[in-house]
């Protein structure tokens, strides 16, 4: 049983991932993601559905487009493979009900996110905002309070960002991590949320002695970080009763 379940939502995941890729790939574009259906980015050629299978085509067609030989970047079924195993661990969190399919899918976007962030420095408000929408319902017996704590964070950020920006005299956040700020007090709320802001910056700092030369951006820190405490949410806010005994 468990394992036709794990099953299930690992396809699910992977199938969601294939469909990321093409998010991450034509939004930054300005292209539709559903037309033209999916094509070789060289020679135009449409892909054959059995090209197209998430993970297991890419080695069979050995890294390369089946028509014209053009190399298929590894990220295509390593973004698959990911979605996969974000599938399982949901399921292992929270197990299998509707609300499962809606957090997979939070966390596959702000994947879809985090990387068009990461190449082109700016985020499709449109994913954004469907995140933060699916966050709010993600539970539907505390929409109410998901909605206070979205704009709890959301609001803060703003504040946040208004006061950095005037003391170092540039854009210190974009409108970006504004909601996703607000995805994360939809999805932890505030008490482990504030330690979600914290464990984004902690990250950052350590990804940034790696890349010094460039200006890193901080939604993929913040979308791992909610990652990283909403899977283990019990064990953080046990660690900050701790720490706030002391």
């Amino acid at each position: 049983m468990i394992f036709n379940e794990l099953l299930i939502l690992f396809l699910y995941g992977i199938s969601i991932g294939s469909f990321a890729n093409v998010l991450i790939y034509r939004l930054p574009r300005g292209e539709s993601p559903v037309l033209p259906a999916s094509h070789c980015t060289k020679c135009n050629t449409p892909i054959k559905f059995y090209h197209n299978i998430p993970v297991i085509s890419w080695f069979l067609l050995k890294g390369k487009c089946a028509y014209c030989n053009e190399k298929i970047s590894m990220r295509y079924p390593i973004i698959e493979f990911l979605s996969g195993l974000i599938a399982i661990a949901v399921y292992f969190k929270i197990g299998l009900f509707i609300e499962t399919f809606i957090v997979i899918l939070i966390f596959i976007l702000l994947l879809v996110l985090s990387l068009i962030d990461w190449d082109f420095r700016a985020v499709p408000d449109s994913i954004n905002l469907l995140i933060l929408t699916f966050a709010i319902f993600n539970d539907i017996n505390n929409i109410s309070n998901n909605i206070e704590n979205a704009l709890l964070f959301a609001g803060g950020f703003a504040l946040l960002r208004f006061y950095i920006s005037f003391f170092v005299k540039r854009e210190a956040m974009g409108e970006g991590d504004i909601m996703v700020a607000g995805t994360i007090g939809a999805m932890v709320g505030s008490y482990v949320g504030v330690f979600t802001i914290f464990l984004s910056a902690l990250i950052s700092i350590i990804a940034f002695i790696f890349y010094r030369e460039r200006e890193l951006p901080f939604v993929p820190f913040l979308s791992l970080a909610l990652f990283i405490t909403w899977l283990f949410e019990r064990d953080v806010i046990i660690l900050l009763n701790n720490i706030l005994r002391v």
